[in-house]
C-alpha cells in the first residue's frame, strides 16, 4: 500500500510549535531541578554541625551534593 504525504516539510524542521514546547519543557525541568537543589541546601544548612556529622556531611561539602 502506497501513501502520499502532501504536507510540506516545515521550514523549522520539526515544527515551530514543537520546538517552542520542547524548549519550555526543558526550561521548566531546569527550574524544578534548581529549586529542589535550593530547598535541599536550605534544609541541610539549617541542621546543626552534630546532625550533619551524623549523616557524613560538613557545611563545606553541602554544595557538592547536587
Amino acid at each position: 500500500m502506497a501513501v502520499y504525504n502532501d504536507v510540506p516539510n516545515s521550514t523549522f524542521g520539526q515544527g515551530f510549535a514543537d520546538v517552542i514546547s520542547r524548549a519550555a519543557f526543558r526550561a521548566a525541568v531546569a527550574f524544578s531541578d534548581w529549586n529542589n537543589t535550593r530547598k535541599t541546601e536550605k534544609v541541610l544548612m539549617a541542621l546543626s554541625d552534630r546532625e550533619l556529622d551524623d549523616i557524613g556531611l560538613t557545611r563545606g561539602t553541602i554544595h557538592l551534593y547536587r
